[in-house]
């Protein structure tokens, strides 16, 4: 049996079981899943539910953007250098201990409500994994090839493509692993809590309309957009790969 297959039996599984609950437990809480796809279904061709699903995903992925190029050259200078290092640690470490409620608190009374407190909560939530990941790969190098590199004189643009950037392919997409569905989360809770629009703020209309099926409904929306954004990055990232093989 192929993976599809199996990826069919486990939906339907997840659907009975959501089944079973929404009739033993208060559907005010667990709404039916029959209710729940009928409104998704609608919700998707809605222009508006898309306008918002879009407010929301362009944050996403400028939050991905902005965490791989400013959090892997950061990651690669202090992957090269101890001394720095063990200097700017504690700071990172500090930077990823805040709790996401108190940086919001902080943004909030900085810019108000709008799109640059989502952005920039998931951006500090998420460069300390990007900075530490991408030490942990520079760390991983295989110094031997380092010094036959060095041995033989080749050009450091060379070496940093081919060497650095090559190696570190695999913790690039254990990064982007990592950070795509905590983005989507963190996005959509700063939204619902401070952002001007997107689906979180839809969300916080929905609990207070008390509509329980539109609030799953816009969940499962999140959660298929978050597997869609997944899908594509690891397809660019395997393209990306067999061109740095080939090359």
């Amino acid at each position: 049996m192929n993976s599809f297959f199996k990826g069919i039996i486990g939906i339907v599984v997840f659907i009975a079981i959501w089944q079973v609950l929404a009739l033993i437990i208060n559907k005010s809480i667990i709404p039916a899943p029959a209710e729940t796809l009928r409104l998704l279904a609608e919700f998707i061709f809605s222009s508006r539910i898309l306008l918002v699903a879009w407010e929301t995903a362009w944050k996403v992925f400028l939050v991905l953007l902005l965490v791989m190029i400013i959090g892997m050259p950061v990651g690669l200078f202090l992957g090269l250098s101890d001394t720095f290092y063990d200097m700017f640690r504690p700071i990172i470490m500090l930077i990823q201990a805040v709790p996401v409620i108190s940086w919001l608190s902080l943004v909030i009374f900085a810019w108000g409500i709008g799109w640059k407190s989502p952005v920039f909560i998931a951006f500090l939530s998420l460069l300390p994994v990007s900075i530490l990941t991408t030490v942990s790969g520079v760390h991983n190098l295989d110094k031997n090839l380092l010094e036959m590199a060095r041995l033989y004189q080749v050009p450091g643009a060379r070496i940093l493509k081919d060497i650095y950037l090559g190696s570190l392919l695999p913790f690039i997409t254990a990064i982007l692993d990592v950070s795509i569905g905590q983005a989507w989360k963190v996005i959509l809770v700063a939204e619902y809590l401070s952002g001007g629009s997107g689906l979180g703020v839809e969300i916080l209309r929905m609990r207070m309309i008390f509509d329980v099926p539109g609030v799953w409904a816009l969940t499962l929306i999140a959660v298929l957009l978050g597997i869609v954004t997944e899908r594509l990055i690891k397809l660019g990232l395997r393209r990306l790969s067999s061109q740095w093989t080939i090359a």
